[in-house]
């Protein structure tokens, strides 16, 4: 009988899901020190993990049995997908699951810099009412470019332009006719820098994106530019941004993501007045936890039991 490790805060509708299947069993001991984990993983068939748990080289090297893992959400970067195929690993993932969680705070932190919420809120928590300093911009008539039109990137456009903002786009990756159906231009990534007043990242990391936002590519932006990212970290070179940000080149930045999480107490975007900050909450609402679970545990179901895989992140595996 297959063992499926759930060695994470997975929502407990997915051990249910789990747990009702006949010819499987459970082991959910929730989140585990390394030493545990690595013990632990010697006798899983199969695993659901979220962000907490890094499923690298030495972990898949003590995993034997292991033949497929799922991960409760859209990002793998925690899962070494070249080690998981090497060893004939599955990994699937969830990958509309948080859509609308990520979007929504990614909207709303465009939102809360534009109107500086919070630093409006924490001046009056201190006793002051300090109007004149925290004058806004509209969001109806800028131009929102967003790099990365995908799930998240398709829902943001649209509530964009319920805003009456212009949006552009640029994914190399997209269908034209996906984003003409949502009447999203695709341009050149030079063209989206040029003409965003808003720009917002919504793409993987790889060799070609890391540290994409830098000194040379802020500067073909234009001047007073807002940049936001519920993406990944390493996306943006942070001394670069942190120096665009005291010069003015850029007016402001909101971040829910960085290089390492959490981010140390010197990063160079962390105190900066017109930067605003959250904690990796874009996929943090319990209607996402709930469905990216659910879907993780069916996806180990369908694999186990029914022999199918789906949202499968490295097909080679299959091959194995």
């Amino acid at each position: 009988m297959p063992n499926v490790l759930v060695p994470d805060n997975v929502h407990q509708k997915a051990i249910g899901i789990l747990e009702a299947r006949d010819g499987i069993r459970v082991s959910a001991p929730g989140v585990l020190e390394r030493s545990a984990l690595l013990e632990a993983v010697a006798q899983a068939d199969a695993m659901i993990i979220r962000s907490g748990v890094t499923a690298d080289a030495e972990l898949l090297a003590k995993a034997p049995q292991l033949k497929a893992i799922a991960r409760a959400g859209v990002g793998v970067d925690n899962v070494d997908l070249a080690a998981a195929t090497a060893h004939g690993i599955v990994v699937m993932n969830t990958p509309g699951g948080n859509t609308i969680s990520t979007a929504e705070h990614t909207f709303g932190l465009m939102l809360a810099l534009s109107r500086h919420i919070a630093p409006g809120h924490q001046s009056l928590a201190e006793g002051r009412w300090e109007r004149k300093a925290f004058s806004g911009v509209e969001l109806k008539g800028k131009t929102l470019g967003i790099i990365g039109l995908g799930r998240i990137g398709q829902a943001i456009a649209t509530r964009a332009q319920a805003f009456e903002m212009d949006v552009i786009a640029h994914d190399p990756y997209l269908p034209a006719a996906v984003a003409e159906a949502i009447h999203v231009p695709l341009l050149a990534l030079d063209a989206v820098y040029a003409r965003s007043d808003y720009l917002t990242l919504h793409a993987m990391v790889t060799d070609e994106t890391r540290g994409m936002i830098n000194s040379d590519t802020l500067a073909r932006m234009k001047d007073g530019v807002r940049i936001i990212n519920a993406a990944r970290g390493a996306l943006i070179n942070s001394a670069d941004l942190a120096e665009a940000l005291r010069s003015g080149k850029v007016a402001g930045a909101a971040l829910d993501v960085y290089e390492t999480e959490p981010p140390p107490a010197d990063h160079a975007l962390i105190g900066l007045p017109n930067v605003l900050h959250t904690p990796h909450l874009a996929a943090s609402t319990s209607d996402a936890q709930v469905t990216v679970a659910v879907e993780a545990a069916q996806l180990i179901v369908d694999f186990l039991l029914g022999g199918k895989a789906a949202n499968v992140c490295n097909p080679d595996a299959l091959e194995s």
